[in-house]
């Protein structure tokens, strides 16, 4: 897609253009499918990131962004196929991203390779599922 080589902000570029695809896959297969395409993204931006980081030899470069993807994507199976949910789970992520709580932190202080790019924004990426998960079912309740 190219998000990563934008100039500025190449996370935030490549979270929100992982946003209209989560979308797309949600209505066509639901959260199964968006779950089962962020697995697929997960591990083969695991073997993307760990081929570029090798012939780099630069751990985490920011025009990678298949890490944020497949983190966006992970909050988004959390909420439902909408503008608000969306726009609430795409900002969460970023800021759970660029803050990464514990063990995100340490993930991206630790481990090297494409593991180190992929984990950090997973861990963050779980954050944000698991607080928006609740949100919903706190506003669902009479």
């Amino acid at each position: 897609m190219g998000a990563g080589l934008l100039p500025r902000a190449p996370g935030t570029w490549g979270s929100a253009a992982a946003v209209p695809f989560a979308w797309g896959l949600a209505l066509w297969g639901g959260t199964t499918a968006l779950l089962a395409a962020t697995a697929v993204c997960t591990l083969g931006g695991w073997w993307a990131a760990s081929v570029y980081v090798r012939r780099t030899g630069r751990d985490d470069p920011q025009e990678v962004v298949i890490d944020e993807v497949a983190g966006q994507w992970l909050v988004l199976a959390a909420v439902p196929a909408e503008p608000l949910p969306y726009l609430a789970g795409f900002l969460l992520f970023r800021l759970l991203d660029i803050w990464k709580p514990w063990p995100a932190s340490w993930a991206d202080r630790t481990l090297g390779g494409g593991l180190g790019v992929m984990a950090d924004d997973i861990l963050a990426a779980l954050y944000g599922a698991l607080i928006l998960a609740v949100a919903s079912l706190w506003w669902s309740l009479p």
